[in-house]
């Protein structure tokens, strides 16, 4: 029989020799975890939507509908290239007072005999160029959409914020939403830039 030797430098050199056999730990699995974690990453991650403007726009029509429309009742703002304002044959270099002549313009029922007839026939036309940024086109719209909500809120003793705040789901509050907008369509035209 053999003699096994126990000295502590036979037993050191057995660990040392056992410790350099070790298994390689199996790494083709990481793959499929890095992937099902790059998939939930993906869909529990929620991507920002940017939110346009809320326009209707109308149905498309294969026939062109010409309406006949007097001059007088056209308030025209135009946006150049160069972000300059043309309202009303006027060059502006700001929007500075555009809500009040809106206001003025859709309101005179007839009595200035060169603004509008009247608030059903009055129209806010605006018309940008290709080459005008977007920032300068919304604050036109934004400025003759709130000439038409101050009409609105005036006409049943509001703020236009508080109008515009108005609930559609409670019946009392439409009704006030209803009888601000009577007889006043928001006439707001945005013709094809050039």
């Amino acid at each position: 029989m053999l003699q096994q030797d126990y000295s502590i430098e036979s037993i050191l050199k057995n660990m040392r020799s056992k410790n350099l056999k070790q298994e390689p730990i199996n790494s083709g699995s990481m793959a499929d975890i890095a992937f099902l974690l790059l998939i939930f990453f993906l869909v529990s991650t929620t991507l920002a939507q940017e939110k346009g403007l809320s326009l209707l726009l109308p149905p498309k029509t294969e026939e062109k509908i010409d309406v006949p429309i007097h001059e007088r009742n056209l308030y025209k703002i135009l946006i150049n290239s160069q972000n300059q304002f043309l309202i009303n044959n006027e060059p502006k270099t700001s929007l500075e007072g555009v809500k009040e002549e809106v206001r003025k313009f859709v309101m005179n029922n007839g009595a200035d005999p060169n603004l509008s007839i009247n608030p059903e026939k009055a129209i806010v036309s605006i018309k940008a160029n290709r080459g005008t940024e977007y920032k300068y086109f919304v604050e036109v719209l934004d400025e003759a959409k709130a000439a038409y909500y101050e009409i609105y809120a005036e006409r049943v003793g509001l703020t236009a914020e508080q109008y515009r705040a108005i609930n559609h789901d409670d019946p009392i509050e439409y009704d006030m939403y209803l009888k601000g907008k009577e007889g006043i369509p928001m006439n707001i035209s945005i013709a094809q830039p050039d």
